[in-house]
């Protein structure tokens, strides 16, 4: 080494997920990339007057973990106001909704459990009663559906159902009347165009504290699933170092037209130290508990039957597009039929697709769509956590919309991995919460309607979030590995990730987290 490193970690236990030097107890990094791995007696030779020596004490180094899907900007505002993710019955929603604080007269909250209406359809009058007539917009927690009071509906102009150019919907009853429902991003946004808005002083200390946060689970990079701010985390990132790498995939929406399909080929590689655009973000689907996402056969209510783009060839001509000026993409696909599309559409592509094209989420598939993900080169990109929010003895709102059959091909963690896929893991940040421990522990034990399925193993788990995600984003050669030349982006963590049980490495404390060797955290 030429050059004396900046960093120099030792007493470490490493693994590094290279195969050339699977073990090690030390590194070197210099200029925020890796400049040597090796063990103790070379520490000696590597460090020079400015080096920083850290000794971990044991503690077991890897790769940095990273969220392979959240929304750490865009969330900033879906996980405003009050937060109801702990509400499990509907008289504990009233009750937490009589004691809301108000913002600007409104009651805004999130994280809300379809199963907290116990059955019921979601509709503003088991609410309105306790909120003394305040305009009140509650997300539910699958980021694609909320409940509106009448009065917030009034203040957004909304008097009856409406026609979106992509598949949403204000949900009325027989007589016309908006239950407040509603159902997908534009029909969403209605409402949200006139609540109050957290200002931009709020949400810049609220970006930086939560980046804090979450590197201190141990996580170093985010795969963002949405545009994010451009503004706002340029700006953070000039006056500070980004405790996280992030890298965005702005949203193509139906009814794109082609200087729209333009402008997301011209975005690629924008950003800074630490922030970058990289990719295209698709929805085929919604969700299940909200009726939206694509089946193959109707869910038990007879929804479900249609893809979010209405017309799914034109969603296909919008891939091929960006295929061709060499723009990776990602595609929100919930539902057996929207998952069976999108592989479709890839494998129109040609050979030349291969492992540029992702599906996020998939918790329903059947066992003919396996194989084909690692035929075409298509990552899947899992968040272990969801599963958290369905029930093992079917009575929540997924797995009673599915039946037992569909629910019984509940997020196909193994078998996926088993076909050969690529699976990266991810929390969907505010739609669970984003502690990469607890993804990696879920990912070994999921839980509710897929807690009768085997979880991947630890070093599975793992890869998840280290060398598979690497590979989700096209960043085999600079990311996922301890290894010379690759990003100095680590995790180090007191128990082993690869030996303790899941519940104790929920609670593992985090005794260090580098990203482009800037120490982003480290335990006190």
């Amino acid at each position: 080494m030429t050059t004396a490193p900046d960093l120099v970690l030792t007493g470490a236990e490493v693994r590094t997920l290279d195969p050339a030097r699977p073990r090690a107890t030390a590194v070197a990094v210099r200029d925020g990339l890796i400049a040597a791995v090796g063990d103790e007696r070379d520490v000696p030779d590597w460090r020079g007057p400015g080096t920083e020596v850290v000794d971990l004490g044991g503690a077991h180094l890897v790769p940095g973990l990273v969220d392979a899907h959240s929304h750490p900007v865009w969330g900033l505002d879906m996980a405003a106001g009050a937060d109801l993710s702990g509400v499990t019955g509907l008289a504990a929603l009233r009750a937490a909704l009589a004691g809301a604080d108000r913002v600007d007269g409104w009651v805004i909250g999130f994280g809300l459990d379809h199963n907290a209406f116990e059955g019921r359809p979601v509709d503003r009058v088991l609410v309105e009663d306790v909120l003394g007539g305040a305009p009140a917009f509650l997300r539910l927690y699958d980021g694609h559906s909320a409940l509106a009071t009448g009065a917030a509906l009034t203040a957004a102009g909304v008097t009856g159902a409406r026609a979106f150019e992509q598949r949403s919907r204000i949900v009325c009853d027989a007589d016309g009347r908006p239950t407040g429902h509603l159902i997908e991003h534009a029909a969403m946004q209605l409402v949200e165009r006139v609540m109050p808005r957290l200002s931009h002083a709020v949400r810049r200390r609220r970006l930086v504290e939560l980046l804090a946060a979450m590197a201190a689970t141990g996580l170093t990079g985010a795969h963002v699933m949405d545009a994010g701010d451009a503004e706002l985390v340029g700006a953070v990132a000039e006056e500070t170092v980004l405790p996280l790498r992030l890298r965005f995939a702005p949203w193509c929406m139906p009814g794109v037209d082609e200087a729209g399909l333009a402008e997301l080929v011209a975005a690629q590689g924008r950003g800074g130290r630490h922030w970058t655009v990289g990719g295209v973000k698709f929805f085929m689907d919604g969700t299940v508990e909200g009726g939206t996402a694509w089946l193959e056969h109707a869910d038990c209510h007879g929804q479900g039957t249609a893809a979010f783009w209405p017309d799914p060839d034109a969603y296909a001509a919008a891939v091929r597009h960006l295929h061709a000026a060499g723009v990776r993409t990602a595609t929100h696909a919930i539902g057996d039929a929207a998952v069976r599309h999108v592989l479709d559409v890839v494998a129109g592509l040609g050979a030349g697709a291969a492992g540029r094209h992702r599906i996020e989420h998939i918790e329903t598939a059947p066992d003919d769509l396996l194989p084909r993900f690692a035929e075409l080169g298509v990552a899947a990109s899992m968040q272990p956590p969801h599963t958290a929010y369905t029930r093992a003895d079917g009575t929540d709102e997924w797995s009673r919309r599915l039946g037992t059959a569909r629910a019984g091909h509940a997020w196909r963690l193994r078998d996926l991995r088993d076909a050969g896929a690529t699976v990266a893991l991810g929390s969907d940040w505010p739609i669970a919460h984003y502690d990469a421990r607890a993804v990696l522990a879920t990912a070994r034990a999921p839980r509710g309607a897929a807690s009768a399925r085997a979880g991947l193993t630890a070093l599975e788990a793992l890869e998840g979030c280290t060398t598979h995600a690497a590979r989700a984003a096209g960043e085999t050669r600079t990311a996922g590995r301890i290894t010379p030349g690759y990003r100095a982006d680590l995790t180090a963590l007191a128990l082993d990730p690869l030996t303790a049980p899941p519940d104790e490495l929920t609670e593992a404390p985090v005794r260090l987290t580098v990203t482009g060797g800037h120490v982003a955290h480290r335990d006190k």
